[in-house]
């Protein structure tokens, strides 16, 4: 095995942040504008309040979360009680990067955080696939 990869970091959470950020500047216009509006946070678990709230056992089973309300149920009635976001969760990703072995970490990070945007825009799998080239891996 090679010294570089004996040395090898996974990347912190700034990183994902940073690509994460990255990925939703690269949408298509339409998309970007909007979507510069959700929140962005990078945790490496799912904390443990949100994950009883959902009814989760296990912290390395979910990558991502959108929290918020999607805009295909939004009205002007609602009274938002807190911004939409995307959750991302490190050591889960990094775990399913490790298993797939097939796409970049920046592919993996870019792919959850495509999802979950999903969420927020109420995208088919259809929608998604236009968006998020993961599917041609």
């Amino acid at each position: 095995m090679s010294d570089t990869l004996l040395n090898a970091t996974a990347p912190d959470l700034a990183m994902f942040e940073q690509i994460a950020r990255a990925t939703i500047s690269e949408l298509p216009p339409a998309f970007k504008v909007l979507a510069t509006s959700v929140g962005v946070t990078v945790m490496d678990f799912i904390p443990e309040d949100l994950m009883a709230e959902i009814g989760l056992d296990d912290p390395f089973a979910l990558t991502g979360l959108y929290t918020g309300i999607p805009m295909t149920e939004k009205s002007t009635m609602d009274q938002a009680t807190a911004p939409d976001t995307i959750w991302l969760f490190r050591r889960p990703i990094l775990d399913e990067w490790c298993l797939r072995g097939d796409v970049t970490i920046q592919q993996m990070v870019a792919h959850v955080t495509v999802h979950e945007l999903a969420h927020h825009f109420g995208w088919s799998d259809e929608e998604i696939a236009k968006i998020d080239k993961w599917w041609d891996h």
